[in-house]
């Protein structure tokens, strides 16, 4: 009888030791106009991801207007709730575990970490209407059983300007869903962020520099990430918390290491090695690490034999040699 109680101690004890050390390995799943189904599902599974993040979308009008429209039916239908629920549902098949990610665009693509309103009234408003918009999505997240749910994605000034409010709303989001939490910090954020105590996952938009050349190699990548991960590394061990890339990725562009948040659809340069090799030194810089969870690639469409490829210098890294580099690490977990 001791001997079979010591052999399901040890069996338990390595199987949770392994379930600890399983990385995310995510794609950030894009909201369409349309429908999900195995067609758009089995690319997700070939690459290797176990998680997806799926991104419903609420709107607002500028930067001080304290109004968020979401879950209308002028939006794409992934952006809603009833779209959000069946991807996920359609991923569930398949095994796929979930983040649910709500994010904020402010019209004319303006960055919402500027977001600041103009009056005290305003920014009550603001908050009433943020927690009907992310409460929504955290009773989804409950009812899908979603693994992870993160509360907001490069919000620095508003929760710099309301610390109480976020932690009050994450009091609030805990009494309707009992996941793992987390917030989606930007790059340059993620050190002053408040409440890192209060969620599960420090959660980083990971867009940091690290080459300053046209095709920055793989260990000029891995030497620009050092200064960076010492800080991350850092900041996980204060807080006794796994860090999670929220958000990662390249664009497929010259100089893709040096500004890697850069969005400018006026940049027309393609560069595929460059694209993967940051990507790669990304991956073993971290993914070894014990207190780093995993990350999400940035980003994937859901209609992959037309996304990306030979003529896209954007993020996603569908149909371009990037794809196989994220494979070989994904597939090897």
């Amino acid at each position: 009888m001791r001997i079979i109680l010591t052999f399901y101690v040890l069996f338990f004890t390595l199987t949770s030791c392994a379930v600890q050390k399983e990385k995310i390995n995510g794609l950030s799943f894009v909201a369409s106009p349309n429908a999900i189904d195995d067609n758009h599902i089995n690319p997700v599974t070939k690459v290797g991801a176990n998680y997806t993040a799926i991104m419903p979308f609420g709107f607002m009008r500028n930067l001080d207007h304290p109004e968020i429209i979401h879950n209308t039916d002028r939006q794409w239908f992934g952006e809603t709730k009833a779209g959000a629920k069946q991807y996920i549902d359609e991923l569930r098949k398949k095994n796929i575990k979930i983040m649910i990610k709500p994010q904020i665009w402010v019209w004319h693509g303006e960055f919402t970490g500027d977001i600041k309103m103009s009056s005290e009234d305003n920014w009550k408003a603001l908050e009433n209407t943020y927690t009907k918009f992310i409460l929504e999505y955290a009773e989804l997240a409950q009812e899908t059983e979603a693994e992870i749910f993160c509360i907001g994605t490069e919000l620095e000034n508003f929760v710099k300007e309301r610390p109480e409010y976020w932690l009050d709303l994450i009091q609030e989001i805990k009494t309707v869903y009992g996941g793992k939490l987390t917030y989606a910090a930007n790059w340059d954020e993620f050190k002053r962020t408040p409440f890192w105590s209060d969620v599960d996952y420090i959660g980083v938009d990971a867009y940091f520099p690290v080459s300053d050349q046209k095709t920055p190699t793989l260990e000029e990548c891995k030497a620009g990430w050092q200064s960076h991960k010492e800080v991350i590394k850092s900041l996980s061990e204060r807080h006794n918390k796994p860090v999670l890339f929220t958000e990662y990725g390249y664009r497929s562009m010259d100089y893709t290491g040096k500004e890697p948040w850069e969005s400018d659809h006026t940049i027309e340069s393609l560069n595929f090695e460059g694209q993967a090799n940051a990507t790669q030194a990304l991956f073993e810089e971290f993914w070894h690490e014990d207190w780093f969870a995993g990350g999400f690639v940035w980003k994937w469409f859901h209609n992959h034999d037309t996304s990306g490829g030979e003529k896209d210098n954007q993020f996603t890294p569908q149909n371009k040699p990037v794809e196989a580099v994220i494979k070989s690490f994904y597939k090897s977990e």
